[in-house]
C-alpha cells in the first residue's frame, strides 16, 4: 500500500511553500486565485485528504473504522453493521458510520469526510465508486473490505457473495416445481437488483422461457411489492410465479394476493431474497434466498483490522455463500 499524500507532496509538485498549501485549506480566500487553483488541481490528481483530526492523532491509530452504507432504512444493512461491531467492540475498536443513499458522489463525498478524520480502515458496502473514489483509496494506504458483492477486481478486499448465482438458484427451484411464467419485481435498480436480474434471465431463458421484469427506479417497500404485482398481473397473462428482489416486495405481493383471494403458492408462487424475519411471519412463510448479512460483516471486520495490525489476508476475495429457506410459499 502506498504512503497518504501529504501538504509537503503537493506543495513539492507546485514548487510552493507548504504554508502555503495549508493556507489554501485554512483561509483560501488569502491565497491567490492562480496558486489557488493549481492547488485544487493537484489536490484531484492526487487524491489528498486534508486532515481534520489532532496533529497527534495523525501520528497514531485511531483505532476507528469508516463504514459506508447505502440505506439506513433497510434491515439488511443494520445486519451487516451489527456484524461489523461485534468484531470491533471486542478489538478495541469504534466505527465511524455514514449513509450514501446509494450515490457514487455523495459516497465519494462521505468517504473523504472518513479519511479526513484518520479511520485507520474503510468498509465500503457497495462495489461500484467514482474515479476519484478509487484514486481517493488507491493512494491512501488504507486497508479497504468492499463487502455484500464479489467484485473482479476489488480495490484491495471483497467479502460477499454472488448474487446472480443466488437468484438463478432461487428461480430453477421455481421452474422445477412446475412453474412457468415467472415474472421478477424488482426496486431501486442498484448494481445487486441487476445481478439479481441477471440470474433470473439466464434461468428462464436456460429453461427456454421468455424472462419478464417490472421495476420501479423507487426504494423497496411492502406498498411497492403490492404495486409491482398488480401491474405485472395487469400486464402478463397466466403468470404463476414471482420472484422479488428482496423480501419486502415480496411480502407486498402476498399481502395483495390475500387482498385479492390469489391462493399462494397454489395459484401464484412467490420467493423473496435476504431471508428477512418478517417473511417468517407471513402465512404460508415465505420462500426466500438467504443472505449471510452478520457474517459479512463480522468477515469484513476481521480483514480490515488484520490488516491494520500488519496481517495482511492471503485470499483478497471471500464468498461467503448463501442459502435457500424453503418456506410454504412455493
Amino acid at each position: 500500500m502506498t504512503q497518504r499524500v501529504s501538504l509537503q507532496d503537493i506543495a513539492d509538485q507546485l514548487g510552493i511553500t507548504k504554508m502555503t498549501v495549508s493556507r489554501y485549506f485554512r483561509s483560501p480566500e488569502r491565497v491567490a486565485p492562480a496558486t489557488r487553483e493549481k492547488i485544487a488541481q493537484a489536490v484531484k490528481r492526487s487524491g489528498y485528504i486534508h486532515n481534520r483530526a489532532p496533529a497527534l492523532m495523525s501520528k497514531a491509530l485511531s483505532r476507528t473504522i469508516g463504514v459506508v452504507i447505502p440505506s439506513l432504512s433497510n434491515q439488511v444493512f443494520s445486519a451487516l453493521v451489527d456484524g461489523i461491531e461485534t468484531i470491533t467492540n471486542a478489538e478495541g475498536f469504534d466505527i465511524l458510520l455514514a449513509h450514501s443513499g446509494y450515490d457514487q458522489q455523495v459516497e465519494e463525498r462521505k468517504i473523504e469526510m472518513l479519511m479526513s478524520y484518520q479511520v485507520d480502515g474503510l468498509i465500503l458496502s457497495e462495489t461500484e465508486h467514482s474515479e476519484r473514489t478509487r484514486t481517493i483509496l488507491s493512494q491512501s494506504g488504507l486497508p479497504v473490505v468492499e463487502c455484500m458483492e464479489l467484485p473482479e477486481t476489488p480495490i484491495d478486499m471483497a467479502v460477499g457473495l454472488n448474487h446472480k448465482a443466488a437468484a438463478f438458484e432461487a428461480v430453477n427451484k421455481m421452474i422445477s416445481r412446475g412453474k412457468r411464467s415467472i415474472v421478477y419485481l424488482a426496486a431501486r435498480l442498484d448494481r445487486r437488483t441487476l445481478l439479481r436480474q441477471q440470474g433470473y434471465e439466464q434461468a428462464m431463458w436456460q429453461a427456454g422461457y421468455t424472462p419478464q421484469t417490472i421495476a420501479t427506479p423507487f426504494q423497496s417497500s411492502f406498498t411497492q411489492g403490492m404495486n409491482l404485482l398488480k401491474q405485472a398481473l395487469d400486464t402478463y397473462d397466466s403468470v404463476d410465479g414471482i420472484f422479488c428482489t428482496n423480501d419486502d416486495l415480496a411480502v407486498g405481493a402476498m399481502q395483495h394476493c390475500k387482498n385479492l383471494g390469489i391462493r399462494v403458492p397454489e395459484d401464484l408462487a412467490i420467493v423473496g431474497y435476504n431471508g428477512l424475519d418478517v417473511g417468517q411471519t407471513m402465512q404460508p412463510t415465505l420462500s426466500s434466498i438467504i443472505t449471510p448479512r452478520q457474517a459479512i460483516g463480522i468477515k469484513s471486520a476481521h480483514m480490515v483490522i488484520d490488516a491494520i495490525n500488519g496481517k495482511k489476508a492471503t485470499t483478497p476475495i471471500i464468498d461467503l455463500g448463501f442459502s435457500f429457506n424453503n418456506g410454504q410459499s412455493l
